[in-house]
């Protein structure tokens, strides 16, 4: 698993974890931090998870009008926290990251919400990525 396979992981990690105990991102961004401080082996994941939430926190409100906007009759609060998750790191990395091709995210989200979420997340999270990255 390439490194930044891995810190899309621990991005999701961080987002799914702040959702479902409502905590604040940045909070829950801060204890992972002290963490990561502790695991220096994994510095290179660390860097580039942080670099997603980070723009996650920055941009959440767009973030989130276009998963709305593209998810067709999918109210935010209705998606599973582990979708909304996937769908808010793979939006950023759409939206905000030049350096990560939209078939490398969309894919990347699809086999994690295939891995963490229900039977029909992957399909779902492929369609709302794949057109936010046609409107984008």
């Amino acid at each position: 698993m390439s490194a930044r396979s891995k810190a899309r992981k621990r991005a999701l990690d961080i987002l799914f974890q702040a959702d479902v105990r409502g905590d604040e991102l940045p909070v829950t961004l801060a204890a992972e931090a002290k963490r990561a401080a502790s695991e220096p082996a994994r510095e290179a994941s660390w860097l580039y998870a942080r670099e997603i939430v980070d723009g996650v926190v920055d941009n959440r409100d767009e973030i989130d009008e276009q998963i709305v906007t593209n998810a067709r009759d999918w109210k935010l609060e209705r998606m599973p926290a582990v979708d909304r998750a996937i769908l808010r790191l793979a939006t950023w990395e759409l939206l905000f990251n030049d350096e990560v091709p939209a078939a490398v995210a969309i894919d990347e989200a699809v086999e994690l919400a295939k891995e963490y979420s229900t039977d029909d997340s992957g399909a779902f999270v492929h369609g709302v990525l794949a057109r936010i990255a046609r409107t984008s």
